[in-house]
């Protein structure tokens, strides 16, 4: 159900994250965020950090803010994404030491995509999975208080946290990948519940199963993942807007893959997800795929990415302008939604 961008032309908004601060130096860990902001330094810098997150974006003129991700730590490579939510779910405890595979992303030893491999420590499935202190609506409430826009709020799908926990509990690994959907699921709900406007499911594994260097995603056919999605997003979008992000990594700003890959065998089923918005990595890739995205995803609105978040230089105007136009020439307006990579 639209409900921020139903009669918005254009909107502008960004994926999510935003740089942390050299100031905000506090960090979460595994506390509860409830409890975290009982520590008056921590609640201190973690307000500091939303309210410019905030400013910011609408200083920018953006219509749909985000809260920059302020919960995730400084840790190698984004590991916060995977390990917030990890982190929390009963079920999941404990530390896993990955073992990063030799050539992993067409990587070895000395490159920073390696490096974030190699670090990269996750909990184990102990137990069965049960929803825990995620707080979700807390995060959202905190950001939406101190703006006026809507406040987007993000989170990584079920399947990417399934496919990258030991699993020491389920006979069938399907069966933990659905109790993490349904515990993501409640927590989903009452989000929505509390009035936040837009939910965004981040990076379900669907684009990447066909790649068999993907870690994970090979042990499982594509509409299993189009399934686990939409046994999250049950329900959600008779109260909120349902928005799907895609991309193709972004670990330590690096790319994953060397030359850019394209989601023209993934569409069709990135068409069967039961969300309003699809968003598109497009920038890095000069929109080689819009043509066949604009044909292809023809009944949800489409956000494409117009600034390249793994390269330092700026965009120009002129640059952004130039690729919402080429754009507008395979997506109609009403239907096109302005964002990052």
């Amino acid at each position: 159900m639209f409900k921020v961008t139903k009669d918005l032309k254009l909107p502008a908004t960004i994926t999510g994250s935003l740089p942390r601060p050299a100031w905000y130096t506090e960090t979460l860990g595994s506390r509860s965020f409830r409890d975290a902001l009982g520590d008056a330094r921590f609640r201190e810098q973690y307000t500091d950090a939303v309210g410019s997150y905030l400013r910011d974006q609408e200083r920018a003129g953006l219509d749909i803010v985000t809260d920059g991700d302020a919960r995730f730590d400084t840790d190698v490579g984004g590991m916060s994404w995977f390990q917030y939510p990890a982190r929390r779910f009963k079920g999941l405890a404990g530390a896993d030491y990955y073992r990063a595979p030799r050539g992993y992303g067409g990587t070895g030893k000395g490159d920073i995509i390696f490096e974030v491999m190699e670090s990269r420590v996750m909990p184990r499935c102990v137990g069965k999975i049960a929803r825990g202190p995620l707080h979700y609506t807390y995060l959202w409430k905190v950001a939406q208080a101190m703006t006026g826009r809507p406040v987007k709020f993000g989170t990584i799908t079920p399947e990417l946290i399934g496919t990258t926990v030991g699993n020491d509990h389920y006979g069938d690994p399907k069966d933990l990948l659905y109790d993490i959907s349904a515990a993501m699921r409640e927590e989903l709900l009452e989000l929505a519940k509390a009035g936040c406007l837009i939910l965004q499911m981040e990076e379900p594994n669907i684009h990447l199963a066909g790649i068999q260097r993907h870690g994970g995603a090979g042990r499982f056919d594509v509409e299993f993942f189009v399934e686990i999605f939409n046994n999250t997003v049950k329900g959600l979008r008779d109260l909120t807007e349902v928005w799907c992000h895609t991309c193709w990594g972004n670990p330590a700003q690096q790319r994953l893959f060397a030359p850019p890959q394209s989601y023209t065998d993934a569409l069709p089923h990135l068409n069967k997800l039961d969300v309003d918005v699809l968003t598109f990595e497009c920038a890095t890739t000069d929109g080689m795929d819009l043509e066949v995205i604009g044909k292809i995803i023809t009944d949800k609105k489409i956000a494409v990415g117009v600034v390249d978040h793994r390269n330092l230089q700026v965009e120009r105007p002129e640059q952004v302008a130039a690729l919402i136009k080429k754009a507008l020439r395979h997506i109609p307006a009403e239907r096109l939604i302005v964002s990052s990579d």
